[in-house]
């Protein structure tokens, strides 16, 4: 019989009974031999012989492991060798959790994301009324309590809150619901983003103080209106008057004293529909708190339908709005209010209207111009024709829409070609800035819009798994679009030949003379009445506050600036600029695999029954030159 173990060296360990001599027997054989010969001496053969070998060899000893049979020195030599292992491993893990290590964080912040922090303090700084106490500005305050009341003209006693516009003190609903628009846009857009700056909420309640005010400036419980507040605060000085007011005066807006008219307008489309485009962008924005979405869409609703009864410009007639923010057109306005009512509400009847082709037209959609593609707070053509093309790229609605939204997209095509350097729509400066007002003053406002609108339609092409688009016969990436709104927002934050900053805060070499009355005069408990403000106006000195994320005028044609507190066309910042700002730097910040949000502006579900006009009326519709509200649609179309 045979056994067999695991030799050590290798092979099988093969154990005979037959091979297993006791040492009892082998004494039992010494006893049996010749005791006389033992006594003689023995060679090496025969003491061989007889005694067997002269060293023994030593018996193994094994282990019996139940299903296997092992040598116990194996045995012991694997044991340890486990037991050294595991008290070696305890060793490694403990040295290294106790021994201080380097964390690889998060990468820092990019420069877009960095300014985005600061564009959006610039609205803190802008607030009007009731200041909440997270504020964040320490040389603000309450201010302009009586808005509405102190005007004994107006019906409309509450008009407390919104956004001063600039560098004065004047509530203009007209660019503020554009800013207004462009941040819900924004955020619609690049939510994730914005979360991931930690400026969501933010922006949010940015929004909300915006879209507040502007609810109040009608009567928005009703399905028809008459009027609507369009302004605030009075600014005209021409004639040599020394009226106070706005811009006569140089006051902190917490010590202002004198009236404050409210300029109501009975007859304001483009004012009515841009309202309508902001409140409805918002309801977007806002869409997960129900009953304010509601509030926000019935506005909207609202006022767009007070912009198509009483058509009209709402700066017609030499008022005082003409002069600061004159609208040249309302037909833009309806195709940019249509399209937000359309993706707020779901009806199909503001997707008729935005893309009828009369309306397109008159919108001037098709006759091009010199400043063609130039999206601005009076011109909205050129956002409406990006934001129809989206419905385009992404869901194609098809008959009966096709047809013109398949030219906004070509259209819009045509602008993103005429931003590339290679095309001569628009001059640059030396340093590289896009002239899109072609030279005139106050140009940053014209071009963060048009980043926006380029680092966007990149992303909508590359959200539609489109490489690129066509310029005539060459074709064009994603990343050249997106590379043209990096170099003007670089421009704008510091690589420029002045190697200058045009947003406040940012980088080290900024404006420190901005035209803002609120930053220009030191918080020391004095209150500076009309005229006693003009010292701080005409100092030399940096303005003894800080206006955080204010984006400036801009440059001229030279890239050259003037840091002069009095020359606003280079010093004064705007809501409807700083909107833009925003817009693009939080479309250029962070990860470009972030991308855009491409569902939520489609989650709308209502289903309104009321259709409010007739689009076969539209071509009985005599041929239209501008807003002066001469030209008078058949009212049966609009009921």
């Amino acid at each position: 019989m045979s056994m067999y173990g695991r030799d050590p060296w290798g092979g099988p360990l093969e154990i005979n009974a037959a091979d297993s001599a006791t040492d009892d027997d082998r004494s039992r054989n010494l006893q049996d031999l010749d005791r006389a010969a033992l006594s003689r001496p023995l060679d090496e053969t025969q003491q061989s012989w007889l005694l067997g070998p002269s060293e023994q060899k030593k018996k193994k000893k094994y282990v019996d492991l139940g299903c296997i049979i092992v040598s116990r020195k194996i045995f012991v030599w694997t044991v340890g060798t486990l037991v050294v292992s595991a008290v070696l491993a305890g060793l490694i893990t403990l040295i290294v959790k106790t021994v201080p290590r380097h964390h690889h964080g998060k990468p820092p912040p990019d420069n877009y994301t960095l300014a985005l922090h600061k564009a959006l303090m610039f609205f803190n700084a802008q607030r009007s009324g009731k200041l909440p106490k997270h504020n964040n500005v320490s040389w603000r305050g309450n201010s302009c309590l009586r808005d509405g009341k102190s005007d004994p003209g107006t019906t409309m006693k509450d008009l407390v809150g919104g956004y001063y516009d600039a560098g004065d003190a004047i509530k203009f609903n007209f660019p503020a619901s554009f800013a207004m628009t462009m941040l819900s846009w924004s955020v619609i857009e690049y939510s994730a983003k914005y979360e991931a700056a930690g400026e969501l909420n933010h922006v949010k309640e940015i929004i909300k103080w915006g879209t507040d005010y502007l609810l109040k400036t009608f009567n928005n419980s009703a399905d028809t209106i008459d009027k609507i507040a369009a302004q605030v605060g009075v600014g005209d000085t021409s004639g040599g008057s020394t009226t106070p007011n706005d811009h006569y005066c140089w006051m902190r807006p917490e010590d202002i004293d004198y009236p404050r008219p409210v300029y109501e307008c009975h007859s304001c489309s483009d004012l009515a529909a841009e309202m309508a485009a902001a409140l409805a962008a918002a309801s977007i924005v806002f869409k997960d708190n129900k009953a304010y979405s509601q509030k926000l869409v019935h506005g909207a609703r609202t006022v767009f339908q007070f912009a198509r009864d009483q058509r009209g410009r709402y700066s017609a007639g030499g008022s005082d709005p003409a002069l600061f923010y004159n609208s040249s057109s309302y037909w833009d306005e309806f195709v940019w209010g249509g399209a937000w009512l359309y993706y707020a509400t779901g009806n199909s009847s503001y997707l008729q209207l935005a893309t009828h082709p009369k309306l397109a037209k008159h919108a001037g959609a098709f006759w091009g111009g010199p400043d063609y593609g130039v999206l601005s707070w009076d011109n909205k053509l050129a956002g409406a024709q990006v934001l129809l093309s989206r419905l385009r790229l992404f869901l194609s609605p098809g008959y009966p829409y096709e047809e013109i939204l398949r030219t906004f997209h070509n259209q819009t095509s045509i602008v993103m070609c005429s931003f590339l350097p290679v095309f001569t729509s628009f001059n640059r400066t030396k340093g590289g800035l896009i002239q899109l007002n072609h030279g005139r003053p106050q140009p940053l406002q014209y071009v963060v819009n048009a980043a926006f609108l380029a680092a966007l339609y990149s992303d909508y092409l590359d959200a539609a798994d489109t490489p690129g688009w066509y310029c005539g016969p060459n074709f064009y990436s994603t990343d050249v679009l997106r590379e043209f709104a990096k170099t003007q927002m670089d421009y704008i934050l510091g690589k420029n030949p002045r190697k200058m900053s045009y947003v406040v805060g940012f980088g080290n070499h900024y404006s420190k003379h901005v035209h803002h009355r609120g930053a220009s005069i030191p918080k020391n408990k004095i209150r500076y009445n009309c005229k006693g403000g003009w010292k701080w106006r005409d100092s030399k000195k940096p303005n003894p506050n800080t206006l955080v994320g204010a984006m400036v005028a801009g440059p001229d044609k030279h890239d050259g600036f003037h840091d002069v507190r009095t020359n606003y066309n280079y010093t004064e910042p705007t809501l409807a600029g700083n909107a833009g700002l925003v817009a693009a730097l939080v479309a250029l910040s962070g990860d470009k695999s972030t991308g855009i949000d491409k569902n939520t502006i489609f989650s709308a579900s209502y289903d309104f029954v009321s259709v409010f006009w007739h689009l076969d009326d539209l071509e009985s519709e005599s041929s239209a030159k501008g807003k002066e509200g001469d030209v008078q649609w058949n009212k049966a179309a609009v009921n």
